[in-house]
C-alpha cells in the first residue's frame, strides 16, 4: 500500500464522512447489544482510519502477507476500533458482523481474537500485554531480516515493516508495558511505533485518580523518540498534524517511537463526551440521534453506510494490491540473488524443520547424572547450527536456565558496547523482566517465520502467569523454560521453591507442561516440541532441574507424555508408580526393594500429562491398566494433578506446603521425598486395592 508523505497528504470530504461513519457505526454496534464501549471507538476513529487508510503497508485482501506492516490495537475493549476499519478497508467483515458485535459465533467478539478474525494480529483485553506484543513483533521482524536478507541497506529490504500499535492510559499504568517499552528503547526498535490515546479518561474518572507522570518523559528516559499532538479547536483529532507525526516516526529508525495524541472521548456526543460513563456504558438513543445530527446523518437511521463512503475506503483493497505486487517483484529479485536464503525462507514459514536435523540432537550416557537444565542446554547449542530460526534466552539467568543457544552472538543493536553485540543475534537478553519477556515471545510468535524460547525459574513463572495463559489462548508455539523445578534448588530456600507451580500450569488449557526425567527425556521433549510447531500449535513449558539426576537409555515413547520405564516382573503389575523429573529415580528405587519382596511393580515416567491425554485409549490402557487399582504418584509438589490417575485406592507422595532453605537431599528426606516411603506409598496402596 503506497503511503501519502505529508507533503502530499490529502484529506478529503469523503475522508471526513468515513471517519464520522466509523464513529456512529461503534455508537450503532454497542447500542444494538447493549454493552461493550463506544467512547473511545468513537474518538480514535480518525487515527485508526489515518493509520488504515495513508500510513500503513497492508493489503486487505491477502491479511497474512509477509510483507505486510503490523497493528496492534493494545486497549483491546475498544475493539470495535478495529473492526470498523477492518470492514471499511476491505477485510472480511460486512456490515452484518458489526451488527452481530458481541453474539455468539460473530466475527466480532467483544476483545479482539487472534485466528478468529481475519486482520486481527494478536488478542488484546489484559491491558499492557498488546504493547509488549507490538514490542516482540519489532524484535522478530529484525531477527527475520538478519535471517533472510542482512546485507540489504536499510528500507530496501523485502523484510523491512513496520510495527504500528495503539495504546492507552491502562496500557501504560500496567507494569508489563514499562518493561517492554524499557527494552525496546534498549533494543532501539526504529520499526516500532506507539500511538498514545491521551483521552484522560478511566473507568473510574479522569485519570488524575491515579496516573499523573509526564509520560512522554519516562519514554524519553527509556531511548524513545517522543512527539505530541493537540487536538483541534473543536476537539477533534488535527488528521494533518497526527499524519506528519506517523511519518517522523516512520522515518525515526534509530529509535523506537510515542506519539501522545490528545483526544476527547466520544467526541463528538453532545453530553456524553469527556466522561467516563461513554467509555464502557452504551450511550443512549437519544444522544446518539444528537451525535448523528451534530454529524449530518439521518439520526432515524441505525447502521448507515453510503455507498460512496464504502467505495472510497475499500480504495484500500487497490492500494493494497499494489504494494503486494510492488512486494511479490522485490522478492522475486531477492529470490533469484540469494536462492539459498530463498530456500530456507520457504521451509521457515511452511514451519517445517531441514531434513536430518534430529541427528543433531546428543544421545546422552545411561548412568551418568545430569541436569535437565544442562542437558537442556547441551541440546540448544547443538541444534542451534542446523535451526538458524531457532533463538531466544533468558530473564537475566541464562547461566542458571542454560538457554544461551550461542554465546558469541547476542540479539543487541548497533552502537552496544558487548563484543558479542549483533542487530541479528541469535542470544536474546531480556532483562530481569519475566512477564514482559512472555508477552513479548508470544508477539515474536504472532510475527511469524522464527521459533522463540525463553528461561527464568520456575517460581518466577508467577510472574509470567497471564502472559503464559495468552500463548494458549492463541494457540502460540512458544517455549518456556522453567528451571529449579522444585525443592531441589535447596539453600536459596522457599521463596525459589515452587510448590504449586505445575499444578497451577497444568490447570491452564491448552499449556503443555513437560518436565521431562532425565537428560534423554529432555532431548526428546525438545525434539517433540519442536515437531509440533507447525502441525499442533501449542505453548509448552519445560520444568528442568538444578540438580543432576540419574540418566536412562533413551525411549522415544516419552514423546507421548507417559511410557512404561520398567516393567513389572510379573505379567500383570500389582502396583504402577508413577512420577515426573527428579523424583523418577525415587520410583525406580522403590521398584527395586518392591520387586526383592515378590511385588511386581511397575514405573511410568509421565513427562507431559497433556500428551498422554492425547494420545488414543488403547495406548493410555497400555501404561496404565484400568484392572491395576493399586498405584502411587509421585512429584515434589502438590498432588492436584495426580488424583484422577491414582484412583481411589491410589495414594500420592507429595508436597502440600511451602519448602526451606536446606541441603536439597536433607529436604527430600525430610519431606518424604525416599524410596523407602514411595515404597511404603505402594504397600498401602496394595491394601487399600485389595480391601
Amino acid at each position: 500500500m503506497s503511503t501519502q508523505t505529508p507533503e502530499s497528504f490529502e484529506w478529503t470530504d469523503l475522508d471526513r464522512r468515513a471517519v464520522d461513519t466509523a464513529r456512529l457505526l461503534a455508537a450503532d454496534a454497542v447500542q444494538k447489544v447493549g454493552n461493550g464501549h463506544p467512547g473511545t471507538a468513537m474518538s480514535l476513529a480518525p487515527a485508526a482510519y489515518t493509520i488504515f487508510q495513508k500510513v500503513m503497508k497492508h493489503d486487505p485482501a491477502d491479511p497474512e502477507w509477509t510483507g505486510r506492516d503490523r497493528f496492534v490495537l493494545s486497549p483491546g475493549h475498544t475493539s470495535l476500533t478495529l473492526y470498523t476499519q477492518l470492514f471499511l478497508a476491505g477485510y472480511e467483515l460486512e456490515l452484518d458482523d458489526l451488527k452481530a458485535f458481541r453474539t455468539q459465533g460473530s466475527k466480532t467478539p467483544g476483545h479482539p481474537e487472534y485466528g478468529h478474525t481475519a486482520g486481527v494480529e494478536t488478542t488484546t483485553g489484559p491491558l499492557g500485554q498488546g504493547a509488549a506484543n507490538a514490542v516482540g513483533m519489532a524484535m522478530a521482524a529484525r531477527y527475520e531480516r538478519g535471517l533472510f536478507d542482512p546485507e540489504a541497506p536499510e528500507g530496501t529490504s523485502p523484510f523491512d515493516h513496520m510495527i504500528w500499535a495503539i495504546v492507552s492510559d491502562g496500557d501504560l499504568e500496567e507494569g508489563v508495558s514499562s518493561e517492554a517499552s524499557s527494552l525496546a528503547g534498549h533494543q532501539k526498535l526504529g520499526n516500532l511505533v506507539f500511538l498514545y490515546d491521551d483521552n484522560h479518561i478511566s473507568i473510574e474518572g479522569d485519570t488524575e485518580t491515579a496516573f499523573s507522570e509526564d509520560v512522554l518523559k519516562r519514554y524519553e528516559a527509556y531511548g524513545w523518540h517522543t512527539q505530541r499532538i493537540e487536538p483541534t479547536a473543536e476537539g477533534d483529532v488535527d488528521v494533518p498534524a497526527l499524519h506528519a507525526a506517523l511519518e517522523a516516526a516512520r522515518a525515526e529508525t534509530g529509535r523506537p517511537s510515542i506519539i501522545a495524541m490528545r483526544t476527547i472521548i466520544a467526541w463528538p456526543a453532545p453530553t456524553a463526551r469527556n466522561t467516563e460513563a461513554s467509555h464502557g456504558s452504551a450511550l443512549g438513543d437519544e444522544e446518539i440521534a444528537a451525535t448523528k445530527r451534530v454529524l449530518g446523518f439521518d439520526p432515524e437511521q441505525t447502521f448507515e453506510v453510503s455507498d460512496e463512503v464504502l467505495r472510497h475506503a475499500r480504495r484500500a483493497l487497490d492500494r493494497g494490491a499494489e504494494a503486494h505486487a510492488a512486494w511479490d517483484k522485490k522478492i522475486a529479485e531477492w529470490r533469484t540473488a540469494q536462492p539459498e536464503r530463498a530456500e530456507l525462507f520457504d521451509r521457515v514459514s511452511k514451519g517445517e524443520l531441514p531434513e536430518g536435523w534430529q541427528d543433531a540432537l546428543p544421545v546422552f550416557e545411561e548412568g551418568k547424572s545430569v541436569a535437565t537444565r544442562a542437558a537442556s542446554g547441551k541440546i540448544l547449542q547443538a541444534l542451534g547450527p542446523v535451526l538458524p530460526e531457532l533463538w531466544g534466552g533468558s530473564a537475566d539467568l541464562a547461566g542458571s536456565n542454560n538457554t544461551t543457544i550461542d554465546k558469541t552472538s547476542s540479539f543487541l543493536p548497533k552502537g552496544n558496547p558487548l563484543p558479542e553485540a549483533n542487530p541479528y543475534g541469535r542470544t536474546v537478553h531480556f532483562g530481569i523482566r519475566e512477564f514482559s519477556m512472555a508477552a513479548e515471545m508470544n508477539g515474536i510468535a504472532l510475527h511469524g517465520n522464527t521459533r522463540i524460547y525463553g528461561g527464568t525459574f520456575l517460581v518466577f513463572s508467577d510472574y509470567m502467569r497471564n502472559a503464559v495463559r495468552m500463548s494458549a489462548l492463541m494457540q502460540l508455539p512458544v517455549t518456556y523454560v522453567w528451571t529449579h523445578d522444585s525443592i531441589g534448588l535447596g539453600e536459596d530456600g522457599p521463596t525459589h521453591q515452587p510448590v504449586e507451580h505445575l499444578a497451577s500450569l497444568r490447570a491452564i488449557p491448552g499449556l503443555n507442561v513437560v518436565r521431562p526425567a532425565d537428560a534423554n527425556e529432555t532431548a526428546i521433549a525438545w525434539a517433540e516440541i519442536l515437531k509440533r510447531h507447525a502441525t499442533d500449535p501449542a505453548p509448552h513449558g519445560l520444568a528442568l532441574t538444578r540438580q543432576g539426576v540419574p540418566t536412562y537409555a533413551p525411549n522415544e515413547n516419552a514423546a507421548k507424555g507417559g511410557y512404561v520405564l520398567a516393567d513389572s516382573s510379573t505379567e500383570v503389575p500389582e502396583v504402577i508408580i508413577m512420577a515426573t523429573g527428579s523424583e523418577v529415580q525415587l520410583a525406580m528405587a522403590a521398584r527395586e526393594a518392591l520387586e526383592a519382596e515378590g511385588t511386581g511393580t511397575r514405573v511410568v515416567s509421565m513427562p507431559c500429562v497433556e500428551w498422554f491425554d492425547q494420545q488414543p485409549a488403547a495406548y493410555c490402557e497400555s501404561v496404565l491398566p484400568a484392572a491395576v487399582k493399586a498405584r502411587v504418584a509421585v512429584e515434589a509438589g502438590i498432588g492436584l494433578t495426580w488424583y484422577r490417575y491414582v484412583g481411589d485406592a491410589g495414594r500420592i507422595v507429595s508436597l502440600e506446603h511451602f519448602g526451606a532453605s536446606a541441603d536439597a537431599n536433607a529436604l527430600f528426606a525430610e519431606y518424604g521425598f525416599t524410596p523407602e516411603n514411595v515404597a511404603a506409598a505402594a504397600r498401602a496402596s496394595l491394601a487399600a486395592a485389595r480391601a
